[in-house]
């Protein structure tokens, strides 16, 4: 049933992961899983994108502020089916609630200096994300890891769900992504942004189409700078795609790369990923290293695999994302992102209220409840701007 890195092949589609956990794999040491297949043993670890180009499979992590990881696992074997999976995760003591990196009234005022910036010209959207703290845990990340992804495949059937466990670098990592940021098969790649949520297809608006065709004209930008000429297109423009509790539009663009195109220069074009940004994309970053008082970590990054030998690859832009804060010491915590895109018709008591509708699902899966009236992070956090 095990398979040798050599021959691991058959990454793929994981729009329907099955949980079932390998017998052999160390739930406190490396292990990943992406591409509906689990990965584990000693990895080789890099941060050169160039190690894309060469050969094997890559479990890959990109953080919004951080540099590339990538780990190449000795160890792959399809998921298969469990009869008793590992139990949900659980928090310590009760009562237990999730802390906001902002309050609703920091959140209103920053809404209110975006649309001050677009009302100037110098963007016209931007992505406003906040930070949720879930309590304290004397655990091992590495259990409580497993557990959350089982129950993310379990329960979100997310399309690219993805967990990347590397304990000698302090990472634990566990997405539940609905979102592809770069899917490549040879030369052809394909991004296919999200812009636009609401809990039902009738509650989408024109601010949400207006939001989605301002990122895709950001992303076929970004993909036509390695792209060869007259490749770039947009066979699908926001289509209502229905996720568990919500709907999203979502607009698919493709190109051809041109053929001295490596990762590393595709990765430069296009990340950090349009729809988590906004747009011009340097001018929306700006504004949000201005208006986010922590540095988002995995998430809003990237999150994915990459088969090297048959140049396929498909990451996910790391949104519906958990990770672990302060490095797996005593009295770590999960973390958790959420945000939306801030544009001139927006009203603050909206935004808020779609922040809450992403991550309330999320959060009941991971069985503690979410405090929705905002507040300070209740014990310290990782330095802003970093993971």
């Amino acid at each position: 049933m095990e398979s040798s890195q050599a021959n691991a092949g058959g990454v793929g589609d994981s729009s329907h992961p099955a949980v079932g956990v390998p017998t052999g794999l160390d739930i406190d040491g490396p292990w990943a899983f992406a591409g509906g297949r689990w990965w584990w043993g000693q990895p080789e670890l890099s941060d050169d994108p160039g190690v894309l180009d060469g050969s094997g499979t890559w479990i890959v992590c990109v953080p919004a502020e951080g540099s590339l990881i990538a780990a190449r696992f000795p160890h792959s074997v399809a998921a298969t089916p469990s009869a008793s999976p590992p139990s949900p995760p659980t928090v310590d003591g009760p009562g237990s609630v999730w802390k906001s990196s902002l309050e609703l009234v920091g959140y209103t005022h920053r809404v209110a200096a975006i649309r001050g910036r677009i009302a100037d010209g110098d963007v016209y959207q931007v992505n406003l994300t906040l930070r949720l703290a879930g309590p304290r845990r004397n655990d091992h990340p590495g259990a409580s890891a497993m557990a959350l992804t089982v129950a993310l495949a379990t329960t979100q059937r997310a399309p690219f769900a993805a967990s990347l466990c590397l304990p000698e670098l302090g990472v634990w990592v566990v997405g539940a992504s609905p979102e592809r940021f770069l899917r490549r098969d040879g030369d052809l790649v394909v991004s296919e942004p999200i812009k636009g949520t609401a809990p039902t297809a009738a509650g989408l608006t024109a601010k949400d189409r207006a939001e989605n065709v301002m990122i895709c004209d950001l992303v076929r930008n970004d993909l036509g700078r390695v792209c060869r000429p007259g490749t770039i297109e947009v066979p699908d423009l926001l289509r209502v795609e229905p996720h568990p509790g919500l709907v999203h539009l979502v607009t698919t663009v493709a190109g051809r790369l041109r053929p001295e195109v490596g990762w590393g220069q595709l990765l430069a074009a296009t990340f950090p990923p349009g729809s988590v940004t906004g747009a011009p994309k340097l001018a929306a970053l700006e504004v949000i290293d201005r208006m986010e008082p922590l540095g988002r970590g995995p998430y809003c990054g990237a999150l994915g695999w990459v088969d090297a030998d048959a140049q396929r690859a498909d990451l996910a832009v790391s949104i519906r994302t958990f990770w672990a804060a302060g490095n797996g010491s005593p009295h770590w915590r999960w973390t958790f992102g959420t945000g939306g895109a801030i544009t001139w018709d927006s009203l603050a008591a909206d935004e808020w209220a779609e922040t809450e509708l992403k991550a309330d699902r999320l959060l009941r899966i991971a069985a503690t409840p979410l405090d929705t009236t905002g507040g300070p992070l209740g014990v310290e956090d990782p330095a802003p701007r970093t993971w």
